[in-house]
């Protein structure tokens, strides 16, 4: 359903890309730079703003894969970069919305930095458990909140941070459901080797 949704939008870009001398890489790290400009957004207090230009980064996220994909370019470094900029763009996000809170304190800003906290150690362990369980031959594209779904409610939370507790609720669906993703890779995988060893 989601690689479904992600081609109708991604392939008639692709399509136009693949006729240029852009490379997936060179959509991975513009990606990462636009991530990057929304992080000083946010530490400069542009929440709004900065919804948008990560929803932008997002969609080069969905095309550096596609375009990969679609012009036979399909690199094992390529995705070793791809992983790694996807998680210093999350934890950059999540650690702008700290810094943020911390320099500007109001009554909610213990709650937010507490909540951005967890949110950024629960989504780094959502990758990593996929990660070591993929390394170890076992397939772990589980769960409930993978990292669409989180980029998805971080930028709602962005653009309706006016609205009061917006982005504590946003945070908060992040650390929960991604705490609650982990658990059931864990179990994935728990029943996958109980699989293995039984045949």
């Amino acid at each position: 359903m989601r690689k479904t949704a992600a081609g109708y939008l991604t392939q008639p870009v692709v399509r136009i890309l693949a006729k240029t001398r852009m490379s997936p890489n060179d959509l991975t790290w513009l990606g990462f730079g636009l991530t990057l400009g929304a992080v000083a957004l946010i530490i400069f207090g542009h929440l709004f703003a900065a919804g948008f230009v990560v929803l932008a980064a997002s969609f080069f996220d969905m095309l550096d894969g596609a375009l990969a994909r679609g012009t036979n370019q399909v690199t094992r470094f390529g995705s070793v970069l791809d992983s790694t900029l996807d998680r210093m763009s999350e934890a950059g996000l999540f650690l702008g919305i700290i810094v943020f809170y911390a320099l500007n304190a109001n009554p909610r800003s213990t709650m937010i930095i507490l909540l951005a906290g967890i949110a950024m150690v629960a989504s780094f362990l959502v990758s990593y458990v996929r990660a070591r369980a993929e390394g170890a031959g076992f397939e772990c594209e589980v769960g409930l909140l993978t990292r669409t779904e989180r980029v998805v409610v971080l930028v709602l939370g962005l653009l309706l941070s006016r609205i009061d507790y917006a982005l504590i609720i946003a945070l908060g669906i992040i650390a929960a459901l991604s705490s609650i993703t982990v658990s059931q890779r864990l179990v994935y995988v728990w029943r996958q080797t109980r699989k293995s060893t039984t045949k």
